[in-house]
């Protein structure tokens, strides 16, 4: 572990921009009360507030200057080279943006960059001991302490205004291949964190710990233990502890409620499913926690007895809305496996669950709304084909003007294969491999239905990966902001879908896209493969 202060410079301060200022001194502090507000001078957590909207009320850039748009700085990352099971640093990090200050990650380091010019202020720089460096999503921060998420699974404290380390625990064993990609959520004094990791049959769960001391207030499984009702859901215990289900994405919160909403993702054996019998719970759903205690209030299976590695980890977002009269808390989730599904998240009842992509693996409904899986369509020695993943990690947004969700969407059919077709398989237990062309789909989609309102078919020019993508922000002005995989940035107007600017940049967007106004000047803020791109109108 090595700290380093002030030994970076911006790579490229650009077009527009203004010259280089000497740091002011760092004053980085968020009181917790204020994450859950919506953010304008800031970005103190992952989605901006606790309800995974990324909907901005700022209203400088608007549909009718957004052609003015300039880059005011580029920060490029220049002293990583090639990390283990990565090339290239790739910037899947949603930014924190705190007292002028932006936070940046990518897995094993941390820079604190000036949010003026793009400069650094400071970089932490971890060793790990294992895991895997697939990505990391962010930071949270609580008063002056930043958390961070290593790929070994340590849970690291730091001054968010000089990065000197103020403690660190680890939560779970990199031999085991635990690794850790997410961003902690900070909800009043707990620090939340989640895990990834499905090569070794090990169970999912969350931890949370005092922010300033470190200590565990409490650990939920995300399968169940003896004695729970849950477990007939599975075989047998050994199945349940072996469960996989992993939580490797931030959750939402409701203040109001004190409910946590996290989506859990695969079951293992991932595509072997021959060995666990049953629902398979808590695995592939939504789940609704205590945010005191970790305890679960309700639950929403999206995927029971997935066999398709429909990792349901897509952020599950809360709004309201009046429904036949009476207003109603609502949760809205376009999950991997290809369902659109809006929930009372008071009671976790479902109102809709309807396809948002063509898929025909599901037989219906059961009486509680949730996909009934056809067995004919389980991975086979021979192969089978189902849809490939309909979106992956990259954060969704809703629009409260609209009324509209928005998701980034892949249409397409995949083979799956199972490679251990013993009586009890281990591990991945298959494979899937994308068959014929797949089409990436911007839909807006009317949560109270269903429906695409409209859609956009991005021109897929190298077929659509499923795997790395941008996120999405909307606005008062009606902007939707987000990208192609043709390394073009790309605002939409929210309402109809028409493209109101585009610009090609250096890779495909690669991380959460944030706004804030600083010095009365709102910034448009998003990572695309290894650097960091800040736009503005021009003064």
């Amino acid at each position: 572990m090595r700290l380093a202060t002030g030994i970076l410079i911006a790579t490229a301060t650009l077009a527009g921009a203004a010259p280089p200022v000497p740091h002011a001194s760092p004053n980085a502090s968020v009181d917790p009360g204020i994450i859950g507000k919506a953010p304008i001078t800031s970005w103190p957590t992952f989605n901006g507030d606790y309800s995974g909207r990324r909907y901005s009320t700022l209203t400088q850039i608007a549909p009718s200057n957004v052609r003015h748009l300039t880059q005011q700085w580029v920060y490029k990352i220049t002293d990583v080279g090639a990390q283990r099971g990565a090339p290239v640093p790739i910037i899947k990090c949603t930014p924190l943006l705190v007292g002028g200050i932006l936070y940046i990650t990518i897995p094993d380091h941390i820079w604190a960059l000036n949010a003026r010019t793009g400069n650094p202020i400071w970089h932490y720089d971890w060793v790990d001991h294992g895991g895997h460096l697939v990505g990391q999503r962010g930071v949270g921060i609580w008063k002056t302490t930043l958390f961070f998420q290593t790929p070994d699974n340590w849970l690291i404290a730091l001054n968010a205004n000089t990065g000197q380390e103020l403690w660190k625990k680890n939560y779970a064993d990199a031999r085991k291949q635990y690794f850790s990609t997410s961003a902690p959520l900070i909800v009043k004094n707990h620090v939340i964190i989640g895990v990834g990791g499905d090569a070794m049959d090990m169970p999912g769960f969350l931890d949370s710990f005092d922010p300033i001391t470190g200590n565990l207030q409490w650990t939920w499984w995300s399968t169940p233990r003896k004695g729970d009702p849950a477990l007939t859901t599975w075989p047998n215990e050994p199945a349940s502890e072996h469960g996989g289900g992993m939580t490797w994405m931030p959750g939402t919160y409701d203040p109001a409620l004190n409910l946590l909403y996290w989506p859990t993702g695969n079951t293992n054996p991932v595509f072997a499913g021959q060995g666990r019998p049953g629902a398979n719970l808590w695995t592939e759903s939504i789940v609704a926690l205590d945010a005191d205690t970790g305890e679960l209030k309700w639950y929403f299976q999206v995927s029971p007895h997935d066999t398709h590695d429909f990792d349901n980890t897509t952020a599950p977002i809360l709004f309201d809305r009046v429904v036949s009269g009476k207003p109603r808390k609502l949760l809205a989730q376009a999950a991997r496996n290809g369902f659109f599904v809006t929930l009372d998240r008071v009671t976790g009842k479902y109102l809709v669950v309807k396809p948002y992509v063509p898929l025909d693996y599901s037989s219906g409904l059961s009486p509680q709304g949730e996909p009934i899986p056809i067995p004919d369509k389980d991975p086979t020695v021979g192969g089978s084909i189902n849809i490939v993943n309909a979106t992956n990690w990259q954060a969704p947004a809703y629009n409260p003007n609209t009324g509209l969700v928005y998701v980034n969407s892949v249409e397409g059919k995949a083979i799956y294969y199972l490679t251990d077709d013993s009586d009890q398989p281990s591990g991945y237990g298959g494979t899937g491999e994308g068959i014929g062309p797949s089409e990436r789909v911007l839909q807006a989609i009317d949560p109270l239905t269903g429906k695409a309102v409209w859609r956009h078919v991005y021109p897929n020019l190298n077929n659509a990966p499923t795997t790395l993508g941008p996120s999405i922000l909307t606005t008062a002005t009606n902007l939707l902001i987000t990208g192609d995989d043709q390394k073009n940035a790309i605002i939409f107007s929210a309402d109809k879908g028409q493209i109101l600017w585009h610009h090609e940049l250096g890779a495909n967007e690669s991380g959460g896209i944030i706004t804030y106004l600083l010095d009365g000047k709102q910034y448009i803020v998003f990572g695309a493969g290894d650097s960091l791109y800040a736009w503005s109108l021009p003064q």
